[in-house]
């Protein structure tokens, strides 16, 4: 009877050590709530500084400048392929305007370099944008130059040579153009081989 009373006057003693086991499940759970707290700033962060939408169509109309003055580079193709020429027939407007302009390339040329890449008042990003094609478009020139000089004539190789040489400059320059715009729209930084780094330069 006596180590029954002892037992009845023991055991409450030990029933408040059982909830300390779910004390411990609660607290290893916490640090789970903490990963995710510590993934929100990244998130808010990424959506808090986009590229303006007028920078992404300025530096988008950018690359059309060079795109443009490559597309005589594309006549050997047209020719060979005429289905191929379809694709084009949307911009014959903005190109037969362009075309009606006196020294439209000139002029679209320095309104470019002179109101876009040396203008301190706009960002860094239609700055870049614009000194890449900019330097685009007088890479192009090199091309024409070569033929002039060297005359190839209408047959022989160095004919064939030219119009595989022409036909690779336009398509170089239309994946350019087509990376360029579609970079700038997503407000990414495109960067043109052979022309970034003389680009970032003058900058």
């Amino acid at each position: 009877m006596a180590s029954l009373c002892c037992s009845l006057h023991l055991t409450p003693k030990f029933y408040p050590l059982a909830p300390k086991p779910f004390l411990n499940f609660t607290f290893q759970n916490q640090p789970k709530s903490n990963v995710r707290f510590s993934r929100r700033p990244t998130i808010t962060r990424m959506s808090l500084n986009p590229t303006p939408a007028i920078d992404r169509l300025i530096s988008a109309a950018a690359y059309a400048l060079p795109f443009f003055n490559s597309l005589q580079y594309g006549r050997y193709l047209f020719i060979q392929y005429p289905q191929l020429g379809t694709l084009f027939d949307p911009l014959l407007p903005l190109l037969s305007l362009y075309k009606s302009v006196p020294y439209a390339s000139f002029v679209a040329f320095f309104a470019l370099y002179l109101g876009l890449v040396r203008n301190p008042s706009l960002s860094h990003y239609v700055r870049f944008n614009s000194m890449q094609a900019v330097t685009l478009d007088v890479l192009l020139v090199v091309p024409l130059l070569l033929t002039r000089i060297l005359n190839p004539g209408r047959a022989g190789l160095g004919y064939r040579l030219m119009v595989w040489g022409h036909t690779g400059v336009f398509v170089f320059s239309l994946l350019c153009f087509v990376y360029g715009v579609v970079w700038s729209i997503l407000g990414r930084t495109p960067y043109l081989p052979f022309v970034a780094d003389a680009a970032g330069r003058q900058v």
